[in-house]
């Protein structure tokens, strides 16, 4: 337990680094389409800001999944067979309500739509939620650490899963019996 961790704490200063990296792109993106980053006078997407958020978010998601896969997570080998993007893509879609919540509260409830408003809403709070549960799940379902034959010698009862969802062959046999 104590030799990992060191390891998990690397692993989550690489994952807030990701993390980072990833809001700063979607922080960019949003910040343009919403509010022309002081770029253009008519931002494209000003009355759309939820929608400047999604776009914003999805190039954010690709620059997270490419860092995660070759940086934070490059010692954990694939466990799907399209190398986690399906699972990745879908935990980032899943937990994304997060963080539109907190820009929708902001702008539609306590009615701010300054851009302070918006990327405390978003890019703070609602990013730093997000990326906590995106961190746990990412983990769990698509970066996962892979059992070495030694953790089997060892521990083989516990990698199976809990004890109780494992089942008993002995009593599974006389209930087949009966």
């Amino acid at each position: 337990m104590h030799q990992r961790l060191p390891h998990l704490f690397v692993e989550i200063g690489r994952f807030m680094v990701t993390g980072g990296l990833a809001t700063l792109t979607s922080f960019l993106i949003f910040n343009f389409l919403a509010h022309g980053l002081y770029l253009t006078g008519e931002p494209w997407l000003l009355k759309h800001a939820i929608a400047a958020f999604i776009i914003a978010n999805l190039f954010g998601m690709l620059v997270s999944y490419r860092l995660s896969r070759h940086w934070t997570f490059r010692h954990r080998p694939p466990v799907h067979p399209d190398g986690g993007r399906t699972a990745f893509f879908v935990i980032n879609l899943i937990t994304m309500p997060l963080s539109i919540g907190c820009l929708w509260f902001s702008r539609h409830v306590l009615g701010l739509t300054d851009p302070l408003s918006d990327n405390i809403a978003g890019n703070v709070i609602g990013q730093l939620l997000g990326q906590a549960a995106r961190f746990y799940l990412f983990r769990k379902y698509v970066f996962q650490q892979p059992v070495h034959a030694t953790d089997l010698a060892h521990h083989p009862v516990s990698l199976l899963g809990p004890a109780h969802q494992m089942v008993d062959s002995d009593r599974t046999s006389e209930e087949d019996r009966v």
